[in-house]
């Protein structure tokens, strides 16, 4: 175990594909300073920039260098270096996807490569679950070796998002590292009988039909429906799916042998458990297990955002009446939860404390 730094001022965080800027907000609610954070996406940089105040730079990750982000630190502080690489090449689509670009696996090595010029003294990366078992290259354990030759201590889990207050069924991998000794993340903060459940987020916004948008929210707006579609979630109850609808509402997929895999496709939520996991067509009913538990329309924005523990006074665009469903989505489901980003900074803060 190594000697922490006596005299640090502040914890500082750098965030490698930043997005929307949801694991730095979850990190700046918990103190930690946030010096700024890098996207290939330029969109992303009103959202990340109004709600951390800090710096955002529109750059491939391939053109980052270790002079752009040491300079962002100040001295006397704990280097903090996050990178949530886009968790995209590691699904399962892409896996059998042949066709994929191929560039995107390296994500991770050009962490890697920064990781190694930079040498913070914490390192935090969020993916999905796949990467531990993901064939194509063995990226997550070149990752941890690099770390682990660089001495660092590292720790690997798979987070039940609901263990920790996010309302869906979302799991996600986190890794911490440290110079200093063994990092962990914390215990859950909550047991299955007190999730944090869909009506507890979502249940008092004002009821709106397919098609609209709340009169005093513009991101609580929900997405139209063919007169079909209409019949077809009516005929779903909460918690249903397709498999709930007569024959004559039945889309011939369904009919199909291979179609009974796709059992949450036109579902409906739950009130009284966590939602589904937020993806970047949450607001499609379509899409997923995504109608209201009640309401006959798919998830609004807003509601999507909550679910995605983004708080009422996020803002995801200067002029948000003016930005589209599709794209609002988007950006929600790629984002990080904020409170998965401040379990992390608790993590942390307990990690230093302990060395003390």
């Amino acid at each position: 175990m190594r000697k922490i730094k006596k005299t640090y001022k502040t914890i500082e965080v750098v965030d490698l594909f930043c997005g929307i800027g949801g694991l730095s907000y979850g990190m700046k609610c918990k103190g930690l300073d946030i010096r700024g954070g890098f996207d290939i996406d330029g969109t992303c940089e009103y959202a990340y920039k109004f709600n951390n105040q800090a710096n955002f730079f529109h750059k491939n990750i391939f053109d980052v260098t270790m002079e752009d982000v040491v300079k962002l630190y100040s001295n006397d502080c704990i280097r903090v270096l996050a990178g949530c690489a886009p968790c995209q090449p590691f699904s399962s689509y892409a896996f059998k996807n042949k066709t994929k670009d191929q560039s995107k696996y390296d994500l991770l090595y050009e962490f890697g490569r920064l990781i190694k010029t930079v040498r913070p003294d914490i390192v935090t990366m969020e993916n999905v679950p796949a990467i531990l078992t993901f064939k194509l290259k063995n990226v997550l354990q070149d990752f941890v070796k690099l770390l682990e030759d660089l001495h660092y201590y590292v720790s690997v889990k798979i987070v039940y998002c609901p263990d920790y207050g996010i309302p869906q069924t979302r799991k996600r991998l986190v890794l911490l590292a440290s110079k200093f000794g063994e990092i962990n993340l914390i215990p859950a903060t909550c047991t299955p009988d007190h999730y944090v459940t869909v009506r507890d987020t979502i249940g008092k916004l004002p009821p709106i039909k397919a098609g609209e948008t709340s009169a005093t929210d513009a991101l609580h707006r929900a997405a139209g429906l063919t007169p079909i579609n209409l019949q077809r979630i009516k005929s779903t109850p909460m918690g249903g799916s397709w498999k709930d609808w007569p024959e004559s509402l039945r889309l011939k997929c369904h009919k199909a042998e291979t179609g009974k895999t796709y059992g949450s496709v036109y579902g409906r939520m739950s009130w009284d458990l966590p939602s589904p996991t937020m993806t970047t067509q949450c607001t499609g009913f379509g899409s997923g297990r995504f109608g209201h538990p009640e309401q006959d329309r798919a998830i609004s924005a807003r509601e999507a955002a909550l679910l995605q523990t983004f708080p009422m006074n996020y803002r995801f665009f200067e002029k948000e009446k003016d930005v589209s469903l599709g794209k609002v989505s988007r950006y929600i489901g790629n984002a990080v939860p904020p409170k998965l980003g401040e379990v992390v900074a608790d993590s942390i803060i307990k990690h230093l404390n302990d060395l003390k």
